[in-house]
């Protein structure tokens, strides 16, 4: 077996594994059973689960960063020294998604459930190999949304952006289910492609909303 074709298989397994049960839930035994290779291949190529989990997140993020510069690129050349609107830079976010080649017609869902696990748990490791290898582009794309929405302040920008991710892995890691359940219920197909293009105009109005002040509910005195 190619070296190529053990690695590939092995992050395959990886990945479809830590999506269906967690990081912490998945043994590197179970990963080596679904890839048919033995633990010492995993070592031998990755020297670690943590190091594991790192190459099935750079696996899709390094090209798709690649792919997202050279949108953020073309958009601002194409804007002439004015800052891009909201919906643009959403638009060349989700386009180098959705646009990305993809191993098999579940990518796009199972990395957006991966994308979720790494928030929900404990996987400090993950996190600062994200910032490390990736914050420039990152960064790039919080700029661009900070210079379209300048109503906000820092505070309310940092829970739309929350609100924002969760509302996106959400939908694009439930896509299947949901296509399914349309199709079921109103006898309609949709795309991946679709469910992109009906997101970004609501992830738009959220992030435009106007400010609301928050109020604090004081409980009930007890008699």
């Amino acid at each position: 077996m190619a070296q190529s074709d053990t690695v590939d298989r092995i992050l395959d397994a990886a990945e479809e594994l830590f999506a269906e049960r967690g990081f912490s839930e998945t043994s590197l035994r179970m990963i080596t059973s679904k890839a048919s290779v033995n633990l010492a291949a995993v070592n031998y190529h990755f020297g670690s689960k943590n190091a594991l989990i790192q190459a099935v997140f750079a696996r899709f993020l390094t090209p798709f960063t690649e792919t997202l510069e050279s949108a953020f690129d073309d958009l601002e050349a194409s804007c002439e020294g004015a800052p891009p609107s909201l919906e643009q830079t959403l638009w060349a976010l989700t386009e180098s998604a959705v646009s990305m080649p993809q191993r098999n017609e579940k990518g796009i869902s199972i990395f957006m459930r991966l994308l979720g696990l790494a928030y929900t748990q404990s996987q400090g490791h993950l996190r600062e190999f994200l910032e490390e290898e990736y914050s420039q582009t990152f960064g790039r794309f919080m700029a661009l949304l900070k210079g379209a929405t300048p109503q906000l302040s820092a505070v309310d920008r940092y829970w739309r952006i929350q609100f924002m991710l969760g509302a996106t892995a959400f939908t694009m890691s439930s896509s299947d289910a949901l296509r399914d359940i349309l199709q079921t219920k109103l006898g309609v197909e949709t795309s991946v492609q679709e469910i992109a293009a009906r997101l970004v105009p609501f992830l738009a109005a959220g992030l435009q909303a106007e400010a609301a002040i928050p109020t604090l509910i004081s409980k009930p005195s007890v008699a």
